[in-house]
């Protein structure tokens, strides 16, 4: 049994949404020795020292100041965020005086099949108002409490037709009989042992509550809600704790949210957040950022499409990974990832130090894919920058499947890379030393 992916799935299932992910990183840097930082006051940052700060408590940036003056800055970037569902101001909804609903609309772009007749709970975070103080607090319910009934096959002879779902109607969770109304942040209030009363707002989401599993016939695969994109967090997270850096390179780990709905948020890739942390340690360090920058290198870290098993006609013929083949490299030639020849053969050498294989990964020339977080952060933060990500099966279903080896994989890759001493100089010469 592999226990990074035993961890990971541990890690998976307390993590229902990006504020769950970023409060269990804060608790694995605390745990590693980094200082929280606040964006409110003034940095002193400490050579040999270890920070760690936060943005709408569902981003993190971690970085490590090196003992000597930084010669470059070594970034993994990743995202906190998946696809699901979040609960309206006004959820509760009651039905043939009988039923009681949950009035959702969808977040990102979820397979939305998937989450008929299955488990579902409610994750997120309220905010609490007491004498005068608003305080957020993240919630969990940790048991069955809602499910989305499909449609009999006797009442829709369409649904085996490429029946189409419509998040307004057809994906209403049930939650318990009407006169249950009123009852969830009665439930919540007694997890957070405060009154009901005093949650004056929140932020909630429906997930899956299925429990994630190792199967195969020889433990091959591991399936699991949010794969993408916990498999990339919380991989490149323990590769950047364990990893020895250069005495003169400055080693930064952010882990944006929103990347699902685009990335145009405060706390998302697209926003100033990495730039301004850049910056601000820079200023402490006295140093030049845009120096520091140009001497950088980045790998943006999201799963990527493993080949399919029953639709080999989905993917390129030369440039389809498969599950447990290792790192796979993204590329498009439209810059939807922010791969180039250049950051490809730098990283490429140093998973090869590793002894980390690698593979590549690219769209059918017919088929426009996804994008991700490399290129958008690229347009605040100009880095040469590598998009990479783990091969998976289902990406965006409720329930999604990964090879059970890859995770060992991308820990040794991205240690490897936060161990090298990569060299830039004149736009076009680099080294990689190790």
């Amino acid at each position: 049994m592999n226990l990074q992916t035993v961890a990971l799935i541990d890690f998976i299932e307390k993590s229902p949404t990006a504020f769950h992910t970023t409060e269990n990183f804060a608790k694995m840097l605390e745990e590693n020795g980094f200082e929280r930082l606040d964006e409110a006051r003034e940095w002193k940052l400490i050579p040999g020292k270890a920070y760690y700060l936060t943005r709408n408590l569902s981003s993190a940036i971690a970085f490590r100041i090196p003992e000597q003056t930084p010669n470059r800055i070594l970034i993994a970037a990743t995202h906190s965020d998946s696809p699901m569902f979040k609960l309206k101001e006004n959820f509760e909804s009651v039905s043939f005086d009988q039923y009681l609903k949950f009035d959702t609309e969808v977040y990102g772009g979820t397979i939305l099949s998937t989450w008929l007749d299955r488990p579902l709970s409610i994750g997120g975070r309220v905010i609490l108002k007491k004498n005068g103080f608003f305080t957020v607090k993240t919630v969990k319910i940790d048991r069955d409490l809602a499910l989305i009934p499909n449609v009999a096959i006797h009442l829709n002879r369409e649904i085996n037709n490429g029946f189409s779902y419509n998040p307004a109607v057809d994906l209403m969770p049930l939650a318990g009989e009407s006169k249950t109304n009123g009852t969830l942040f009665e439930e919540i209030a007694n997890l957070l042992a405060c009154n009901k009363e005093e949650i004056v707002g929140a932020d909630l989401f429906l997930y899956n509550n299925m429990k994630g599993t190792i199967w195969g016939l020889g433990n091959e695969f591991f399936s699991a809600p949010r794969i993408d994109n916990l498999m990339c967090a919380f991989g490149t997270m323990k590769a950047f704790l364990e990893a020895e850096g250069q005495p003169d390179s400055l080693n930064l780990w952010f882990c944006a949210d929103n990347e699902e709905v685009g990335s145009d948020t405060k706390q998302g890739a697209g926003s100033a957040f990495l730039r301004d942390t850049i910056e601000r340690i820079a200023s402490a360090l006295k140093i030049n950022a845009v120096q520091l920058l140009a001497s950088g290198f980045m790998v943006s870290a999201d799963n990527g499409h493993a080949r399919h098993p029953n639709h080999p006609e989905l993917c390129d013929p030369l440039n389809t990974p498969h599950l447990n083949g290792g790192i796979v490299v993204k590329a498009n030639a439209n810059q939807r990832y922010a791969t180039d020849g250049i950051s490809a053969a730098v990283f490429e050498e140093i998973c090869k130090h590793a002894s980390v294989p690698v593979q590549s990964f690219a769209n059918r020339s017919d088929l426009r894919g996804g994008s991700t977080l490399g290129s958008i952060s690229n347009t605040k933060v100009p880095v040469k920058t590598i998009d990479i990500g783990m091969a998976q099966l289902a990406m965006h279903s409720s329930y999604e499947t990964a090879g059970a080896k890859d995770l060992d994989y991308l820990i040794a890759g991205i240690k490897a890379f936060y161990s090298a001493k990569i060299n830039s100089s004149n736009d076009q010469t680099l080294t990689v030393e190790f």
